[in-house]
């Protein structure tokens, strides 16, 4: 898992939901949206159609 460049992750927010992404693994969750989107070769894929729904056990911070 490559972690996300921190100045990165001060500008990027959920498509969705425009509130903060939190990095768990190889993935950007946003609570808020309920959605984990994917993380490929080190390039966070922002596209809500690509993203994931969180299940509700992950709902937990």
């Amino acid at each position: 898992m490559s972690k996300i460049d921190p100045k990165l992750m001060e500008i990027l927010v959920c498509p969705v939901s425009k509130k903060a992404l939190v990095q768990k693994e190889s993935e950007l969750v946003c609570y808020e949206s309920e959605l984990a989107y994917p993380i490929r070769d080190g390039i966070p894929i922002m596209l809500p159609e690509e993203a994931r729904k969180l299940e509700k056990h992950e709902l937990k911070e």
